[in-house]
């Protein structure tokens, strides 16, 4: 794990998303973040030690989802699947499709593996799934603050985790999409999907992945606008967070009972064109129960630091 160290900083952007606003300053208490995203590997040991289930492997409930085809009320998960040529990019129907049998260990349903890819992030996990983790190694998730307060690796004020410049001197710093979404990918990053954690360059904290190449869970519910009650000029709130899920749901919208948290950090389908969306002020709803193939989380423990210089534990 690495010390992430605690401070004000100014949290949010005004110069890309509307959910990212306000811009406003926040207080954070220093914590210890893990290095880089919690692995496939990781979460076997997990499974083999617990006899755990994640929700993506469970029976479903109809009651629970009366807007669905029953003929998927079948264990299963979110699979991304690209397109043959541009589409309406308003609807993720387009590129998202439920797969009966895809969870953490078949990533793409029946058939597929997570064989060699012990050292890629960890997908097809539901809050629910990375709080249970989290509890068994000792650890706690982040809070939306502590998330980008880490992920800015000392930056405040930066568009990105590593600087203002999109790709500096032609380098790609982090697992994204290059070309066109969903339809065309050509790959300058040098990955189509998930890549081995740590395979670019870590933040000014000595984070990997800390965005592309998956969504990280917070444990913040999701609003659509930072809280006003934060934005207050004569003083930054420590660590403030949206502990009630009253505001999360999505009215009107399919699963507008389930609630919704934050998750930070885009992913390797975030493309320029469509989610511009691996950046440290960057945010997205995401429902508690819904589990994809690219979303992960990395854990935190909130206690002092050693005596001396050290940053890793």
């Amino acid at each position: 794990m690495r010390w992430i160290p605690g401070g004000a900083f100014a949290m949010g952007s005004e110069d890309f998303y509307p959910e990212e606003r306000p811009v406003h300053r926040v207080s954070v208490d220093g914590f210890w973040m893990d290095e880089r995203p919690v692995t496939a590997g990781e979460f076997r040991r997990f499974v083999r030690e617990t006899k755990y289930v994640t929700v993506a492997e469970r029976p479903l409930v109809p009651e629970d989802y009366p807007d669905a085809d029953p003929e998927l009320l079948v264990p299963g998960s979110l699979v991304f699947r690209g397109t043959n040529g541009p589409v309406d990019l308003d609807d993720y129907r387009n590129w998202w499709s439920y797969v009966p049998g895809a969870f953490w260990k078949r990533p793409g349903g029946k058939g597929t593996t997570i064989n060699g890819r012990d050292n890629h992030p960890v997908t097809h996990v539901a809050y629910e799934d990375v709080e249970a983790y989290a509890a068994w190694v000792g650890k706690e998730l982040p809070t939306e603050a502590e998330w980008e307060l880490a992920a800015r690796g000392g930056l405040e004020g930066s568009v990105f985790a590593w600087g203002d410049e999109h790709f500096p001197d032609g380098k790609a710093m982090a697992n994204t999409w290059q070309g066109e979404f969903p339809w065309q990918n050509t790959k300058l990053d040098g990955f189509e999907r998930t890549s081995p954690v740590g395979s670019f360059p870590p933040n000014g904290y000595g984070l990997y992945d800390v965005t592309g190449n998956v969504w990280e869970w917070t444990t913040d519910w999701y609003v659509p606008r930072h809280p006003e009650e934060v934005t207050s000029p004569c003083c930054a709130p420590s660590n403030p967070r949206v502990t009630s899920p009253d505001e999360s749901y999505d009215a009107g919208r399919p699963g507008e009972h389930i609630p919704r948290r934050v998750i930070k950090g885009g992913s390797h389908l975030c493309a320029p064109n469509y989610c511009l969306r691996y950046r440290p002020a960057a945010r997205q709803p995401q429902m508690i129960d819904t589990s994809m193939s690219h979303l992960g989380f990395r854990c935190i423990v909130r206690r002092p630091p050693p005596r001396g210089k050290g940053v890793t534990a």
